[in-house]
C-alpha cells in the first residue's frame, strides 16, 4: 500500500502544518491532500506546500463543488500541478447541504449530474480544447450570451481525478469516472456491501476493474505502548466519531451517518443521532461502543494496528491516509513514523 495524510488548517499554523510535511516526505510519506471543509482553502496552502516539498505527491482534499466553476477548478487544477512541477492531484467532492447551501449560500440540488458534468469540463480544460459544454447544470459557453468557446491560456496536463464519496450513486459515479477514490469511514470488514459493490458497478459500466481505481482510504493512527492505555486513547475518538454521526450534516442528510449504518452499524448511529440532536453531546458519544472505534481507525498497539492494516490491505485498500495522532509535532512524527513503518512492512 501507498501511505498518504491529511492536513488541514485549523491543525495550527500552516509554517507548523509544512515542517510537518517536510518531516514526513523524509519519512518516505507518498503524499499528503489538503481539506477545506469550513476552514481554510485547499489551494492556497497546497502551492505553499510545493514549495517546501520535493518528492510529496500533492492533492486538494477535497476542492467542494458549488464553490468554484468547473473551469475555475481547472484552472487551479492546472495552475498547482505546474508550482509543483506535476505532483498535483485533483480531489473533488460534493460537501454536504449545511456547508454548500449554510456556509456559501449556493443550492445543493442535483450533485450527482454536477459532479459528472464537473469532471467532464474539467477534463476538456486539462486537455486544452475549447470549451464547450451543455449539460443539465452547465452550458459553456451561456446559449444566449455573447460569449465564443475558449480555451485557457495553459499548456494542457495530465492530473489524475480523485472523487471522495459515499452514497451508493455518488460511488458508482466514482467506479465509472474517477482516478481514484477518497473515502472515509470505513470499516472493512462491511466494505465489500458499503462502498465496493457499488464502486465495482461503476467501473463495469466503464469497462474497467478495481486495479485501475487507486482506493484511498483514511483513519487515525494512534499506537499505545499497551492495552492498557487504550480507553483513554478510545474516550477521546468517541467525541470525534459521534461529531461525525450526527453533526457533520442535518438531521436527514449526514452521510457519514448512512455509511456507517451500511455497514452494520445503524442502531448506534440513529442513537448517537438522536442523543446529538436533543442536545445529549456527552451522551451521543457514550452510546458509542469501544469496538466501533477499533474498527474504523488504526488505533491500538502495534500488533492491533498490524492486524488491521493487514486487513485493510486485503479488502482492497491501495492507499492508506494515516491521521498521526499527538499534540506535538513530535508526537505526530512518531505515531507517523510508526504507522510508515508498519505498513512498509506488510506482506504483499
Amino acid at each position: 500500500m501507498r501511505t498518504a495524510t491529511t492536513v488541514e488548517g485549523s491543525a495550527g499554523s500552516w509554517r507548523d502544518i509544512a515542517d510537518f510535511i517536510v518531516e514526513a516526505e523524509k519519512l518516505g510519506l507518498d503524499m499528503c491532500w489538503v481539506a477545506e471543509a469550513w476552514g481554510s482553502d485547499a489551494p492556497s496552502p497546497l502551492g505553499y506546500l510545493a514549495a517546501h516539498t520535493n518528492r510529496i505527491l500533492l492533492g486538494s482534499g477535497i476542492i467542494q463543488l458549488g464553490t468554484r466553476s468547473p473551469v475555475l477548478i481547472a484552472q487551479t487544477a492546472m495552475t498547482l500541478a505546474q508550482l509543483s512541477e506535476g505532483r498535483f492531484l485533483l480531489g473533488l467532492g460534493a460537501s454536504g447541504p449545511q456547508v454548500i447551501e449554510g456556509l456559501h449560500g449556493v443550492s445543493f440540488a442535483h450533485p450527482l449530474a454536477r459532479m459528472r458534468e464537473t469532471v467532464a469540463i474539467v477534463r476538456q480544460v486539462f486537455a486544452g480544447e475549447k470549451v464547450s459544454f451543455t449539460g443539465k447544470e452547465f452550458a459553456i459557453p451561456l446559449p444566449d450570451g455573447e460569449g465564443r468557446p475558449m480555451r485557457v491560456g495553459l499548456a494542457p496536463v495530465s492530473v489524475p481525478i480523485y472523487l471522495a464519496t459515499l452514497s451508493p450513486k455518488m460511488l458508482e459515479l466514482t467506479g465509472e469516472i474517477a482516478d481514484g477514490w477518497l473515502g472515509t469511514s470505513f470499516v472493512p470488514e462491511g466494505a465489500d456491501a458499503a462502498y465496493f459493490s457499488h464502486l465495482d458497478k461503476g467501473l463495469e459500466r466503464s469497462g474497467r476493474s478495481r486495479t485501475q481505481l487507486d482506493i484511498c482510504q483514511g483513519a487515525e493512527v494512534n499506537i499505545v505502548a499497551d492495552e492498557e492505555d487504550l480507553p483513554r486513547v478510545i474516550g477521546g475518538r468517541k467525541a470525534e466519531l459521534a461529531f461525525s454521526l450526527a453533526g457533520m450534516g442535518t438531521s436527514t442528510t449526514n452521510f457519514y451517518n448512512d455509511a456507517y449504518s451500511r455497514q452494520g452499524w445503524s442502531d448506534i448511529a440513529a442513537e448517537v443521532q438522536q442523543r446529538w440532536q436533543s442536545g445529549d453531546r456527552a451522551g451521543a458519544a457514550g452510546a458509542i461502543p469501544d469496538e466501533m472505534v477499533l474498527a474504523t481507525t488504526l488505533i491500538g498497539t502495534r500488533e492491533m494496528v498490524r492486524s488491521r492494516l493487514a486487513t485493510w490491505q486485503a479488502a482492497g485498500v491501495d492507499t492508506v491516509r494515516l491521521y498521526p495522532a499527538g499534540n506535538t509535532l513530535a508526537a505526530r512524527l512518531d505515531n507517523l513514523a510508526e504507522g510508515l513503518d508498519l505498513v512498509h512492512n506488510l506482506v504483499p
